[in-house]
């Protein structure tokens, strides 16, 4: 990483405590990453942009600042980043996915939170995430308890705006939906002061459902068998999606894209043909929240996808670019938004057929049912997707975790016993 020593102290940050966690990073992403064969030379820019986590791009941010603009981050795939851009602001996300993290998140939040929002509120109180340091805005939403009153918290650090998901999907859900989406079109306006207009917002959709498009050609390549690229590149990549340049990243996954689909014309692949095929279903992974990829996979079994907030959720549904009016493209947005399936919402029926539908399109031998910790909602609709996959005959386990080392030859030892059953 280049000298950025000055900028993090210029932005507040506590660069010695900083210091430690850049130490351990190198180390942890060349275990993981950069000891895997056969990997595809595409990875090389996402291999930079870690290498560079807390350089480049906030460096980016802090020019556009520079040049008047705004800064807004998020912390949830509901959040329309459609609307940041058409007012000139720029969308990063702020999710936390670190144990480095959870003890400051634990000053302040009860032990037996969800290490995701310990560790959000935590990067933020510790004072060494760039990226929390530099957004000017913080936009949350209503998807759980924990990270309601989470919010409450970190809204005496910086300012905050707050959106409230339904929690059913019912037409008149989908109507309070887009009048959040209202709502927050006129508080970025008020915050950045500029218009959202038709025509900038027509721009920004179009940009973000390539980004879209890009994240779903580089999934449908790991439907082959051989697999051409690991679980763990897949996810690093979509994990990188969410405050990367977003036509930058669109620009060079589909580089990445390109050399895969050679490589399964090729017949090539970073897993023999016939390996388990592996898909993992349930919270979101952020980064470096590598752990179960990297158990999966060491023990000789590719991930071919994630049904998760950092997988399919993220990409899947386009927003309607056809309308040219501010109230048809809001109504295009609600309705693309509700179709994410978290957990929740009641019912949530369509995130069970979403995870028998990707079982069926990636051809998958086994399902993990991956849950941080204290995540009550995904614990306890694990009874029903598991009611559904035995239903069907689909192998299943459940995992239940959070970001500490202290459970990893625990979790090895069970996700091997489970792969040596899909084996026989």
């Amino acid at each position: 990483m280049a000298d950025y020593r000055k900028m993090w102290e210029d932005l507040g940050m506590n660069v010695d405590k900083h210091d430690l966690l850049c130490e351990a990073l190198p180390d942890a992403f060349g275990g993981i990453y950069l000891s895997q064969e056969k990997r595809p030379e595409g990875m090389n820019y996402f291999n930079f942009v870690v290498a560079e986590i807390h350089g480049v791009r906030p460096a980016e941010l802090l020019e556009h600042q520079a040049r008047g603009g705004k800064v807004f981050g998020t912390f949830c795939v509901y959040v329309p980043d459609e609307v940041v851009f058409a007012a000139g602001g720029i969308a990063t996300g702020l999710c936390g996915g670190s144990q480095f993290w959870v003890p400051a998140g634990e000053s302040v939040l009860p032990v037996n939170t969800c290490p995701l929002i310990k560790a959000s509120v935590g990067a933020r109180l510790d004072r060494t995430c760039p990226f929390f340091r530099i957004a000017d805005m913080y936009v949350g939403e209503t998807t759980c308890d924990g990270k309601k009153k989470a919010w409450e918290i970190l809204a005496g650090e910086v300012p905050f705006h707050v959106m409230d998901v339904p929690q059913m999907k019912r037409p008149q859900d989908i109507g309070r939906w887009a009048d959040e989406i209202k709502g927050f079109i006129k508080v970025v306006e008020e915050f950045t002061g500029n218009r959202v207009t038709p025509e900038a917002l027509h721009q920004s959709i179009v940009m973000l459902n390539n980004k879209r498009r890009a994240l779903k050609r580089l999934y449908e390549t790991r439907k082959a068998d051989p697999v051409p690229i690991s679980g763990k590149d897949a996810l690093l990549a979509t994990e990188i999606a969410f405050y990367d340049d977003p036509s930058r990243f669109t620009e060079m996954t589909n580089n990445l894209c390109e050399e895969l689909e050679q490589r399964v014309k090729r017949g090539e692949g970073v897993f023999p043909a016939g390996a388990p095929r592996i898909m993992i279903t349930g919270t979101p992974m952020a980064i470096p929240n590598w752990k179960l990829h990297h158990l999966v996979e060491s023990a000789g079994a590719p991930v071919v996808v994630e049904e998760s907030c950092t997988g399919t959720r993220y990409f899947e549904h386009l927003v309607e670019e056809e309308p040219r009016d501010l109230d048809g493209q809001i109504i295009a947005l609600a309705e693309r938004y509700m179709k994410t399936n978290c957990a929740c919402f009641t019912p949530n029926s369509n995130r069970i057929q979403d995870i028998l539908r990707l079982a069926q399109e990636y051809r998958v031998d086994g399902i993990i049912d991956y849950n941080l910790q204290f995540c009550g909602l995904y614990s306890t609709e694990s009874y029903l997707v598991k009611q559904a996959l035995d239903a069907q005959g689909i192998p299943y386990l459940h995992i239940e975790t959070d970001y500490s080392e202290q459970d990893f030859e625990q979790l090895r030892t069970r996700v091997e016993a489970f792969l040596e059953r899909l084996r026989k």
